[in-house]
């Protein structure tokens, strides 16, 4: 109750609730766990493993008995058969019968247990599909993620470029009024400053159309406004002497996508044996107590209710044999089908595991690769802001022109766009193969 009123007052009063105020920094694992929690591919997987467990539920309902009750009532009129004496008469009458019998399988050549074991199987895919979706959607959400922060610093560098800029500018029209400048000087350092300003508004489109692509990914409000924060990620950066092939050795044993593969090899192989018991013969049986009541309507003596019930209750027990002979090919075809339905199912297996091989390679590969390109980058980064401080000393003598300054300032900004593009790129890698080895993309619940 004391949450309800506090609920209520904060509606009321407009005060932001924790977790959900405007200024709230979302990190990388926010994002994820948001993006899956709301992602209606991850929803519709769940709706469909709950489909999978009612099946298997269902399955094991054929291996126990049946268990149903009876009654009816009849009020008959003419000509009858008294159930007492066996003759007719033309009295008229009310009846009243229950009855309790069940049925039970006794032995359909292993048939249902076969389908049993098949709902297990298929409800274990179910699982590694709704792992594989959510991990889709986290690798999607991540991606976003950190294309939105390249973007967002490469707004930062563009407003430290324009700030540059104009500084720049308002330094070499001083030193116009003093005459240490001439005027083509001040208007190369112009065209500068709107160059600047011009590629600061365009980095801003850019992270504007980023942040739309993140809310896209993880099924956010677009109304709403999302601040996303870089606190707490990995800075450490090199190169790995593990190889592809024994990271394969531990993934095809884990990874949902050969998880599944494997479930549905296993599936259509038990899908042939129950296909094979349908040609056993059939054993079950049945069993039930029965009763009536009779009243003829003329207004004679009858028995009472309870005694009626007591003398007429009798019980029976009975077997069925059903042996298929002929069924106009029905089970023959659905044997051979899946028996081709195996064929299908261990090639796309072997394709599968090809394909995550691929993948892995292609992987460790993209990772090293942004491991070296980002040594570089930090490298040349460097040595162009270096150089750059070099050109601005110069620049104040009059040794070099605008034009070669404002070259030396785009190759700075150039080679801090591209360490922060080789970062971003390299953590993405890591954390793919990072997945591969194990490790899931968010901290959410399965």
């Amino acid at each position: 109750m004391k949450k309800f009123l506090y609920l209520v007052f904060v509606f009321v009063s407009g005060i932001p609730l924790p977790g959900f105020t405007q200024d709230r920094l979302w990190n990388l694992e926010e994002c994820i766990r948001y993006a899956i929690e709301n992602s209606p591919k991850v929803n519709k997987q769940k709706a469909q493993n709950d489909i999978y467990h009612q099946d298997y539920l269902s399955a094991i309902g054929r291996l126990i008995p049946s268990l149903n009750a009876n009654s009816s009532a009849y009020f008959n009129y003419g000509r009858r058969v008294d159930s007492e004496t066996n003759t007719y008469t033309n009295i008229n009458s009310f009846s009243n019968s229950y009855s309790v019998y069940s049925n039970l399988t006794l032995f359909d050549g292993f048939s249902n247990i076969f389908k049993v074991r098949i709902q297990k199987v298929n409800k274990l895919a179910g699982k590694h599909e709704l792992e594989q979706a959510r991990e889709l959607i986290a690798y999607e959400t991540m991606e976003a993620f950190l294309n939105l922060l390249y973007y967002e610093r490469m707004v930062e560098l563009a407003e430290e470029q324009v700030v540059e800029s104009r500084n720049n500018l308002k330094q070499v029209r001083r030193m116009e009024e003093l005459g240490m400048k001439a005027e083509t000087e001040v208007a190369e350092m112009a065209a500068k400053e709107a160059a600047d300003t011009y590629n600061l508004t365009k980095q801003k489109n850019l992270s504007a159309i980023g942040l739309i692509l993140l809310k896209e990914k993880m099924h956010f409000p677009i109304d709403k406004e999302l601040h996303v924060t870089d606190e707490g990620s990995e800075v450490l950066i090199a190169k790995s002497d593990e190889t592809a092939s024994d990271i394969f050795e531990t993934a095809k044993t884990i990874h949902p996508k050969a998880l599944s593969a494997e479930s549905t090899v296993k599936m259509q192989e038990l899908t042939v044996r129950s296909a094979i018991a349908g040609f056993s013969p059939t054993l079950s049986m049945e069993a039930g107590i029965s009763t009536n009541f009779v009243k003829y309507l003329d207004g004679s003596a009858y028995l009472p209710f309870t005694d009626q019930l007591k003398n007429k209750r009798g019980s029976y027990v009975g077997f069925t044999l059903s042996i298929p002979i002929f069924n106009a090919f029905a089970k023959t075809t659905a044997l051979n089908r899946s028996r081709a339905q195996v064929v299908i199912a261990r090639n796309e297996l072997d394709e599968t595991l090809r394909s995550l091989y691929s993948e892995i390679e292609q992987a460790v590969a993209d990772r090293n690769g942004q491991a070296d390109a980002y040594l570089q980058a930090v490298k040349q980064r460097e040595a162009m802001e270096t150089a750059h401080k070099a050109n601005q000393r110069k620049y104040e003598e009059g040794l070099i022109s605008p034009l070669e300054l404002h070259t030396s300032a785009n190759r700075v900004v150039q080679a801090r766009a591209e360490q922060l593009n080789a970062e971003l790129q390299y953590r993405l890698k890591e954390r793919l193969v990072r997945y591969y080895k194990g490790e899931r993309f968010g901290s959410y619940e399965l």
